[in-house]
């Protein structure tokens, strides 16, 4: 597995019965998670939760706020900086078992000097943050204006010089597409694509119908020496050796270098692992 232990402002305190329980800096969150169908492990710890999240029977849910807190408040991971908040859909911004990959893809970028990277579906711009602090030139991409807005505002909070970065709002794929036909090359591309959505135009976007050609398709924008190829899932049911098919005919078929496709991990402080997805890498050896 790859497990993310890296952090200091970032705690799965406890994880069961369908919720974990975290601490973002000071502040300690229960969300829900369907994967914990353990008991959980310490019952007098989540009653220090400030906020729950609450599923609704009709989709979607609302947060039980038990403590006043900020609108946003920040968390660390090294130098990096990142606002996080409650939002409508349970997320608080940020992935953190990211930085596993923050990390992986930082130290093949700072080997090699300098690289042109493309992030697509970028959210918040974790990754994006963590390869232009390792020297990277970044496209950032993502259809949501919001999520752009507030990657923005983490990369002014993180410091990070402005140059480093484009931010574009767009449809990803069409994004690529137009690529190609300018000539653009990158060194490393990572995407995190959704299970399910809708596209520009209303049409239905199912990752088990889409994820090969979208892979396809960005391979065609990779440099002649390219650095790496990330693709994650956090769709049900998508094991890593998924990934490693798709990165071993899409990318390694035509550029050699070796793939690693794992299921991607945070520790628990109570004990065990909380499984958060899998992550499929490519790389040049």
């Amino acid at each position: 597995m790859f497990l993310c232990d890296s952090w200091e402002d970032y705690e799965v305190l406890d994880t069961g019965g369908g919720e974990k329980l975290e601490r973002w800096g000071d502040v300690i969150l229960c969300r829900p998670d369907p994967q914990t169908i353990w008991p959980r492990q310490d019952g007098a710890l989540w009653g220090k939760a400030q906020a729950v999240y609450h599923r609704s029977e009709r989709g979607g849910g609302n947060w039980e706020f038990r403590a006043k807190l900020p609108e946003k408040w920040m968390v660390r991971h090294g130098e990096l900086k990142f606002w996080v908040r409650p939002t409508g859909f349970k997320h608080t911004g940020l992935f953190p078992e990211q930085a596993a990959n923050w990390l992986w893809m930082a130290d093949l970028i700072r080997r090699r000097g300098s690289a042109r990277v493309l992030n697509l579906f970028g959210y918040t711009g974790g990754a994006t943050l963590a390869c232009a602090a390792a020297g990277a030139h970044v496209t950032h991409v993502d259809a949501a204006k919001g999520m752009v807005l507030w990657a923005k505002e983490n990369r002014e909070l993180s410091g990070l010089p402005e140059e480093r970065f484009r931010f574009i709002v767009e449809d990803a794929l069409r994004f690529v597409q137009r690529e190609i036909r300018r000539g653009s090359r990158y060194d490393g591309v990572l995407m995190d694509p959704p299970s399910y959505g809708r596209g520009p135009n209303g049409e239905v976007w199912k990752l088990e119908n889409e994820l090969f050609g979208l892979v396809e398709t960005c391979a065609q924008v990779l440099s002649n020496e390219p650095l790496f190829f990330l693709i994650n899932s956090y769709t049900t049911g998508f094991q890593a050796s998924v990934l490693s098919n798709l990165l071993g005919r899409c990318v390694a078929a035509e550029h050699g270098g070796s793939v690693d496709a794992q299921e991607l991990c945070l520790p628990v402080t109570a004990g065990g692992v909380l499984p958060c997805g899998a992550s499929g890498r490519w790389r040049c050896d």
